[in-house]
This record gives C-alpha cells, sequence and structure tokens, in this order.
C-alpha cells in the first residue's frame, strides 16, 4: 500500500471497518429459489428459434441467447440460431489470442465452446455471408458445423418458424 499520512491512514481503516467484510459467508442464499412457472417441454415438432446480432464480449446478449437456445433443445425443442449482422463474429472458429482457440481472458471462448456445444448436441447454426462479409470473415472460418447462409435468408428463416409456429427469440445490441 502506498504511503499516506496519519490522517488518510485513519480514515481507510475506518473505512474498511465501517460494514464487516464478507457480509455473508460463501454459500449464503441471497435469493429465493422457487421457480415459478412450470418447467416446460417441448411437445411433438415444436422449434425455437433464434436470431442473434449481438457482437461477441460488447454484452453477455449473444451468449445468454445460445445458453437460451442450448436449454430449449435440451427441452425437446428442435433449435436453431441465426447469427446476422455482427453476430456473424460469433461463428469464427479463428477467434482467440496469441493464437486461434487460446482463451486472451477467461471467458474469452465461452460463446464459441457453447455454439460448439449447441450443434454436438445437434442443434442448427445459421450464419449470414453477408454479416461475414461485412467484417472480413472467411467461410472456411466458421466453427464446423456452422451453416453458412444468404442475407435474404435472415427473413425467410424467420417467415419458415413462424409458419411451423416457433417460439422465436430475437436478440439485438448495437
Amino acid at each position: 500500500m502506498p504511503t499516506f499520512d496519519d490522517e488518510i491512514m485513519a480514515n481507510i481503516q475506518k473505512s474498511i471497518s465501517e460494514v464487516p467484510h464478507p457480509s455473508q459467508a460463501k454459500g449464503t442464499n441471497l435469493y429465493g429459489s422457487t421457480k415459478i412457472f412450470p418447467d416446460y417441454q417441448a411437445e411433438d415438432g415444436e422449434s425455437y428459434f433464434t436470431l442473434v446480432h449481438g457482437i461477441p464480449h460488447e454484452s453477455s446478449v449473444s451468449f445468454v441467447a445460445v445458453l437460451q437456445a442450448t436449454r430449449a433443445l435440451r427441452k425437446g425443442y428442435e433449435s436453431a440460431i441465426y447469427f446476422y449482422g455482427p453476430g456473424a463474429l460469433a461463428c469464427m472458429d479463428t477467434r482467440g489470442f496469441p493464437t486461434t482457440g487460446d482463451a486472451a481472458f477467461p471467458g474469452n471462448q465461452n460463446l464459441n465452446d457453447s455454439i460448439k456445444t449447441f450443434i454436438g448436441e445437434g442443434g442448427t447454426v445459421f450464419c449470414c455471408r453477408f454479416g461475414m462479409a461485412l467484417h472480413g470473415c472467411r467461410e472456411e472460418d466458421l466453427i464446423e458445423g456452422v451453416i453458412p447462409a444468404h442475407p435474404l435468408d435472415v427473413q425467410d428463416a424467420v417467415i419458415h418458424y413462424a409458419r411451423k409456429g416457433a417460439i422465436i427469440n430475437s436478440t439485438y445490441n448495437l
């Protein structure tokens, strides 16, 4: 700790002692656990479609959307995700530092890993070619199993899933 005069040191000690730390022991429940709605499972033929227009690491929107789509898949829904615009960046298997696949910071590969899990468990992932082109991404750099799609497919995919009666989760961030 830097050197401070006696008055500042006394104020530091006073500030630290004002509230006991830790205020709660590790493992203390801070929130209730009552789930309000039933744990719905898919009925035959039901679909869940997610649109992602979010920049990886700029917010949790894209990551949470993939987690929700994976949860729907595990509930028995036919589940698909369509990444478009800046969302296309999430589908690149060339992310990482200092080399591809490396986590430059904790959680750096969470989105990639979650997309791979989603595909591995039977989910379908589309990635807009125009979104890739806008950001200089190449098709050969897509995560294995991601399907490159024409830009006009974004709207028609929504129509396709709407006509199927799918639950549609559309995420967007600037």
